[in-house]
């Protein structure tokens, strides 16, 4: 059980601080709810508290694994796919693992890909979203702001 003010990961949203638990009435369910607000886009999520482990909920990484995200942003020898389908397939499995880790490779393998090839319409909402949610986390792990985040993974890609 998470309280107010823990920091949490939701899978395929992002991380974000719980604001507040509330009991709601939804379709006749009257239910617990964790209130998260998800510093990338000002949004705020409802989680049924009872849901926590199927979906994945976790807390955010530790600053020293904040860290070792950047030696990942580092690698440029990810081998992806040519099989469109394939690719988005791997890559959405990635994303929703909830993992950290496996995220910020979907980032820097879209953006080597965009760099080199392009991306379809598809894959560039998808690196866009991968891309929300490893700030979301870096953000809360580091204390800093979005833009400060983005700027760091792209100087890491080489992308300025």
């Amino acid at each position: 059980m998470y309280n107010i003010g823990d920091k949490i990961v939701y899978p395929m949203h992002g991380a974000g601080v719980i604001e507040s638990i509330e009991e709601k009435e939804i379709l006749g369910n009257k239910q617990s709810y964790y209130v998260v607000k998800i510093p990338t886009g000002e949004m705020k999520v409802m989680i049924p508290t009872k849901n926590v482990k199927g979906i994945g909920i976790r807390g955010i990484v530790s600053e020293e694994d904040a860290d070792k995200i950047f030696s990942v942003l580092e690698d440029k020898s990810f081998n992806m796919s040519s099989n469109w389908n394939k690719r988005y397939r791997e890559n959405m499995v990635k994303i929703k693992s909830g993992d950290i880790n496996k995220v910020a490779e979907v980032v820097v393998g879209l953006m080597l890909r965009d760099r080199a090839k392009g991306l379809s319409t598809g894959e560039r909402k998808m690196l866009n979203n991968a891309k929300q949610i490893l700030i979301s986390e870096l953000v809360l792990v580091k204390n800093m702001q979005p833009t400060e985040i983005e700027g760091i993974i792209d100087n890491f890609l080489d992308l300025k």
